[in-house]
This record gives C-alpha cells, sequence and structure tokens, in this order.
C-alpha cells in the first residue's frame, strides 16, 4: 500500500513538473536588439532584406500585396513598438493556437494570414525568398527574449469597454477632427507618385479588408487608442477611441474571399484561389 501511495505522489509530482514546465513563460520587457547586432553574412542579408520588406511591402513584395499598406502600417516602426502588434518576442511562442483559424498555426502561417487578410493579398510561399526573409527578421527582433515567453506589449492595448455604445455618427465626428488631416476625408490616405501610399488608407479598396483583425471594432479601438493621432497616442478619450473605430470599420472595404488556411502552402500569384 506505501509503495503504491509513494508512486502516485511522485507520479502527481511530475505531472506538476510537466505542466509547469509547459506553462507560458512571465512576460518580459520589449527591447528592440541594436542595429550593430545584426550578424554578418548571408544572416545578416536576410535579416536586413526583411527589415526592408516590412517598412516598403508594397514596393519588395508587390506580387503578394493587394492593397496600399505595409507591414508597418500596423506593426508600427517596423514591428517594434508596444501594443502595436509588435514583431519582438514573436519568434519564440509559435507555433500557437489562434481562435480565429481554429488551428495551430506557425509563424509562417500567422504571417500569411496578415498577407491574405490586412494585406488583402496572396500567400507568400513558405519556401520563397520573402517568407525567409521576414522569418530571419522576426527571429532577429526577439535576441534574448526567452521561448515561451511574450513581450510586455505584444498585441495591441486592452482597452476598456466605452462609457456607452460606440456611436459612429459621433465617430464620423471626432475622425474629422482628429484624423483627415493625415488619412484624408475620404479615408484613402495619401499617395505617392509610384502608386505605393505614404500614409495608409483606413478605408476604400486600397485598404485592410473584411477579414483582417483591423476591421474588428475592438482591435481598431485599441490601436487607435494607444497609438493615434500618430505621435499623440493616449491623446483620444476611449470613448473617442470606440466611436471612431465604429465609423470608419463600417466603411467600405474589400470582402475577405476565405481563410489564409485555406490557402495551399507554397502557393504562387495566379493558383485559382488567389
Amino acid at each position: 500500500m506505501r509503495n503504491r501511495y509513494r508512486r502516485s505522489l511522485l507520479a502527481c509530482a511530475f505531472a506538476a513538473a510537466a505542466s509547469s514546465a509547459l506553462a507560458a513563460e512571465p512576460a518580459v520587457p520589449l527591447r528592440v536588439p541594436p542595429a550593430a547586432s545584426i550578424p554578418s553574412g548571408p544572416l545578416g542579408v536576410d535579416v536586413r532584406r526583411g527589415e526592408a520588406l516590412f517598412n516598403t511591402t508594397q514596393a519588395t513584395a508587390k506580387a503578394y500585396v493587394g492593397n496600399g499598406l505595409n507591414c508597418a502600417s500596423c506593426h508600427l516602426n517596423a514591428g517594434t513598438v508596444a501594443y502595436a502588434a509588435p514583431m519582438v518576442g514573436l519568434w519564440g511562442v509559435f507555433p500557437e493556437y489562434v481562435a480565429r483559424s481554429a488551428r495551430v498555426e506557425t509563424l509562417a502561417d500567422r504571417i500569411n494570414d496578415c498577407f491574405v487578410r490586412s494585406m488583402n493579398g496572396r500567400p507568400l510561399p513558405v519556401d520563397g525568398t520573402e517568407m525567409r526573409a521576414l522569418l530571419a527578421y522576426t527571429a532577429w527582433l526577439s535576441t534574448g527574449v526567452p521561448t515561451g515567453a511574450s513581450v510586455l506589449g505584444r498585441g495591441f492595448e486592452d482597452l476598456a469597454a466605452p462609457p456607452r455604445a460606440p456611436d459612429a455618427a459621433r465617430g464620423k465626428r471626432v475622425y474629422a477632427q482628429q484624423c483627415a488631416a493625415c488619412h484624408g476625408g475620404d479615408g484613402a490616405g495619401l499617395g505617392n507618385a509610384d502608386g505605393t501610399f505614404a500614409v495608409p488608407p483606413v478605408w476604400g479598396p486600397q485598404s485592410f479588408n473584411t477579414g483582417a483583425g483591423m476591421a474588428r471594432v475592438s482591435v481598431a479601438a485599441a490601436f487607435v487608442h494607444a497609438k493615434m493621432p500618430l505621435g499623440r497616442g493616449n491623446s483620444l478619450t476611449v470613448q473617442d477611441a470606440w466611436d471612431v473605430a465604429a465609423f470608419f470599420t463600417a466603411e467600405p472595404r474589400p470582402e475577405f474571399a476565405g481563410s489564409a488556411g485555406d490557402w495551399p502552402r507554397g502557393s504562387k500569384p495566379g493558383d485559382a484561389r488567389n
């Protein structure tokens, strides 16, 4: 009897230890590695290529982008800003279960989810030059972050509910006062002579589609409250952020054609599903 009891205690202790090992690591500070730490050689070349892709996606990954956005339109300052969906630390938290797709996704899956939703475009070939560069850049940004740990400021702000129900009509007025100077009264952003956009469109044919996270009022409100107007984050009230998000997310934009999980791995432009 004592032996059985002892074995039971050991089994419980082992299970507890295993559970503890599998638990998520505590969040750590968001620290961007210095540019001088980019390695030399081919790896460093891909890290720098990934950073360029991140900032100028419209131009450098043109075949896979279907609108006027870059990765950095939402992941501010090349994916290094807290509460603006930073890429710092993401290398060690994937594969991860994603409720939206109801499946476990790799980091490459998650990047392609952004391409077909936020970019209203096509998925990158998972073994292609662009994906390798973006993965190399994300891995470098995650230098020093323990595997399994999230950084403080991952994703978007956990914004409180508004005092009153979001009011799109009031949000239209907030937009005119606080947003239109940069994004345009028609939400079309500010275009460059080469067809790219200096300021991202927030609705219309060149904006994110209806399947993007930013098309959800709660996500848009959190981003607006923390980071907009650019350089003056947290200057809007919680109510203002919810109201303006209710306004611009309801404006016309491309329809999402399907789930990123519907795309075959390694698909290329010209596939029937594109």
